[in-house]
């Protein structure tokens, strides 16, 4: 069986198609984190988030079942689909969103320097709730990033990345979201993106 490795710390972090590729990046680097995946999917999406959520724990999950996809249903076509960007040997941060429904890029942003996935993916969602606010819109808004669902709902940017002068840009736009977030209510539901059972998030920037 095909294994695609995820290296959250190693030379250069990113996605890998061998164990080979992986070891060069892991091998005698100290406190290497990586581990396989059984798709190139899922190894991109664990990219996304924290290495603690899949260290240690068996991950290889069969396809979901009819009954499981049933109990999913549908996304809502009058929605906003947002994702992120980051390239993982630049450290270059975009975001965009999109209409679900006629698929029109609504917004983009970037590319920042010094950024993380998480912090795009954060920015992209308070920026697409600002959208609606402005134009007042209830659709409910779409991210694959259950992290920044988290942060975003907390109304709090929990990166442990440090500012510094190449990312000082980018660390105005997480303060500004997070005066955003704490000063306006808003009607719009935050959903995950079942990937799984849907597809690619269609704000992908299709750079995998």
């Amino acid at each position: 069986m095909a294994r695609h490795y995820t290296v959250w710390k190693g030379r250069i972090p990113g996605v890998y198609e061998s164990w080979a590729e992986c070891n060069k990046q892991t091998n005698g680097f100290p406190g290497a984190e990586f581990k396989a995946f059984k798709t190139r999917q899922m190894a991109e999406e664990a990219f996304k988030s924290r290495s603690t959520d899949f260290i240690g724990k068996d991950i290889f999950e069969p396809e979901l079942t009819a009954e499981q996809l049933k109990a999913i249903g549908k996304p809502i076509l009058d929605s906003i689909v947002v994702d992120a960007a980051w390239n993982t040997v630049t450290g270059k941060v975009e975001y965009q969103g999109i209409n679900l429904r006629t698929q029109k890029l609504l917004f983009h942003q970037g590319p920042f320097e010094d950024g993380t996935n998480n912090i795009g993916e954060f920015l992209a969602i308070v920026h697409a709730l600002a959208f609606c606010k402005q134009q007042k819109l209830t659709s409910p808004i779409y991210s694959d990033s259950r992290n920044a669902i988290g942060w975003v709902k907390d109304k709090e940017a929990r990166t442990s990345h440090e500012p510094n002068e190449k990312n000082k840009e980018l660390f105005k736009l997480i303060d500004r979201a997070i005066k955003w977030l704490s000063e306006n209510e808003y009607p719009n539901q935050i959903l995950k993106w079942e990937t799984k059972a849907w597809g690619e998030n269609p704000a992908d920037f299709g750079r995998k």
